[in-house]
């Protein structure tokens, strides 16, 4: 068994026994399982635009501070000539309206990919801050390590916006713009952006997306442009 069907095989046993755990009255927890056409992260093909499993966990503590993991299968790191084949992403920080009708989300995210012998390593951590008024979130995240390889670019940034619509027959249209700021290397530096639909039918979210960069200098060994504009299709079960 792969890492990453250990992973999903985990989250669903844990989501089976969920209701039997003694969980604070102001304390969540949740899982997800799904199936993308391709692993798409602020643009860019994390799959050499094939398909990806992918399962997270999420645990909702008093106060508004929260934990969460997820991971997802990659090729780019074997592309790059590593070994790495499992994205695993740990993530905490702290959530709550800081005024009326704003939400402010702080926190910490760390990107690992066990064994991927590159030098720099592939693992990168980031601190971010989203603040949400209304259908609108704008998001800062900053690496305080090299950022996926890149060498010397500890600091780079990322910021992004985006707005959640309520469609007909309930669906969700959600427009996406981002900007990947990577130090010291200006030819990685790129604008993303994508209209994603999607509709939740009792936990089963399917999806649709619209997903492309203003870059050409992602490429595969086998030649594929890894940002190039496509549409993305993905099914995921909230539990």
């Amino acid at each position: 068994m792969t890492k990453i069907r250990a992973l999903i095989a985990a989250a669903l046993c844990a989501g089976a026994f969920a209701p039997s755990l003694a969980l604070a009255a102001d304390t969540s927890l949740a899982f997800n399982a799904g199936v993308v056409s391709d692993y798409r992260y602020r643009g860019i093909s994390q799959t050499r635009l094939h398909p990806a499993v992918q399962a997270g966990v999420d645990l909702g503590l008093p106060a508004g501070l929260y934990l969460g993991a997820w991971g997802s299968q990659i090729k780019w790191i074997d592309d790059a000539g590593g070994n790495a084949d499992v994205e695993l992403d740990v993530y905490g920080g702290w959530k709550g309206e800081v005024y009326k009708g704003l939400t402010l989300d702080v926190g910490a995210l760390t990107y690992q990919y066990p064994g991927n012998d590159l030098h720099p390593s592939a693992n990168t951590t980031e601190v971010y801050g989203a603040l949400t008024y209304d259908i609108v979130t704008a998001k800062y995240s900053q690496s305080l390590t090299n950022l996926f390889g890149f060498a010397d670019s500890k600091s780079s940034w990322y910021l992004e916006i985006a707005a959640t619509l309520e469609g007909p027959y309930g669906i969700s249209i959600t427009p996406h713009a981002g900007h990947q700021r990577v130090e010291n290397t200006p030819a990685a530096s790129y604008n993303d952006y994508s209209l994603t639909f999607s509709k939740d039918f009792n936990g089963l979210v399917p999806s649709v997306a619209f997903v492309g960069t203003s870059t050409p200098n992602y490429v595969a060994p086998n030649g594929k442009d890894l940002g190039k504009s496509s549409m993305v299709v993905g099914v995921k079960y909230n539990f």
